[in-house]
């Protein structure tokens, strides 16, 4: 896809990931959709970036997922891509994971980008075809412990997105999913903590592994997802 003139909706615009990828696709010429829950964050994006259009949303909240695409699509006229970013993190060792964070982080992990999924489908598939790019992340690809709850939300995702790829290539529907790694944000500062064995934790990981990527280098291998179709995309070229 040619990102040029598209409108492309970013979740979790506000900040980290989100907030890098909704400035590069409107620095390439996409009319970027903001979705995010920081009203005031937004709207300060939105007249960063022109031709964008703020909507603040909850995507752990049904109506309100259905509510944003409803309202980008009428004030655009069309939905070209989604981009999934929103997500939250959450540490733990599986015995002491609270069930009860754990099902609002599955909320906001799975179940929001898979009704924003279902929701831009049909527009997409009227409009000839379309690009979604979900973002997932490393951990899905190993074992991690204390990240088990977290990792399973984004296994999740996997599978949903390369699935619904196969199912609806023949519409010209593209789904992609992006692997970041550690990345330079307050994503691990924002996560739900579960158990005294997380204290610290973060300053921990940091101590015994690489540098992190950067909010921007996230941004540009999205874009790449987005231009090349390419059902998986990692940090490094393979």
């Amino acid at each position: 896809m040619d990102v040029r003139q598209k409108v492309i909706i970013v979740t979790g615009a506000s900040a980290g990931i989100g907030l890098a990828t909704a400035r590069l696709l409107a620095k390439e010429g996409a009319k970027v959709a903001l979705a995010a829950r920081s009203h005031e964050k937004l709207q300060e994006l939105s007249r960063e970036l022109p031709g964008s259009f703020a909507i603040p949303t909850d995507m752990s909240d049904a109506s309100q997922v259905e509510q944003m695409i409803a309202a980008v699509h009428a004030h655009y006229g069309r939905v070209d891509a989604l981009i999934n970013n929103a997500a939250q993190g959450l540490y733990g060792i599986v015995e002491k994971v609270d069930v009860g964070k754990y099902r609002e982080v599955w909320g906001l992990n799975v179940e929001g980008p898979l009704i924003a999924m279902q929701k831009v489908i049909p527009l997409m598939r009227v409009q000839g075809g379309g690009s979604i790019v979900n973002i997932s992340s490393l951990v899905s690809k190993n074992n991690f412990p204390r990240l088990g709850a977290y990792a399973s939300t984004k296994y999740a995702l996997n599978t949903i997105s390369l699935t619904a790829r196969a199912e609806l290539a023949a519409d010209g529907i593209v789904v992609s999913v992006v692997y970041p790694g550690l990345v330079d944000t307050d994503f691990g500062k924002n996560a739900v903590k579960c158990g005294e064995e997380t204290r610290g934790m973060e300053s921990r990981r940091r101590e015994h592994l690489p540098e992190p990527d950067s909010a921007e280098l996230v941004a540009s291998r999205i874009l790449f997802a987005l231009e090349s179709g390419q059902a998986e995309v990692f940090m490094r070229a393979a």
